[in-house]
């Protein structure tokens, strides 16, 4: 199996969390590949820029995910490690920059962005990481 190691950021503006939904209908939060000797919070900081033009900082580390699928390319099995980061933005304003992975996007209420965001461990990365927000920034969570 092929490890790929990636990290990216759930994005937090005031209450609200943003998520893209990918070619496959999937609701998913913006993430890639670790490139050269770059450290994860930095490759989560460039690749939520590039895909979302959104300027965030870290609030704190969200934890780990992994994700395994049949590459066809490499003819193998690949596993995807995540580092996610808990991020906040000052304003809503993105950008869908790859427009043939990503179908659509936005910033959407907490309640609403963990029905639909599609995978479970997911779900639990999202929810985990709002409380974090609340806590790093003073909020009352909102469900």
């Amino acid at each position: 199996m092929h490890l790929r190691d990636c990290a990216g950021g759930v994005v937090f503006h005031e209450e609200n969390v943003f998520l893209l939904k990918n070619e496959k209908s999937e609701w998913v939060m913006p993430k890639g590949l670790i490139v050269n000797d770059e450290k994860p919070k930095e490759a989560a900081l460039r690749r939520v820029s590039e895909e979302t033009g959104i300027e965030a900082e870290i609030v704190e580390h969200a934890g780990q995910t992994y994700y395994e699928f049949y590459s066809i390319t490499r003819r193998m099995p690949v596993c995807n490690r995540i580092a996610w980061y808990v991020m906040k933005t000052g304003s809503e304003d993105f950008r869908i920059a790859e427009r043939e992975k990503y179908t659509e996007a936005g910033f959407f209420p907490i309640l609403e962005a963990i029905d639909r965001v599609t995978y479970s461990q997911d779900k639990s990365l999202l929810i985990n990481s709002y409380r974090k927000y609340c806590r790093k920034t003073g909020r009352e969570p909102q469900y």
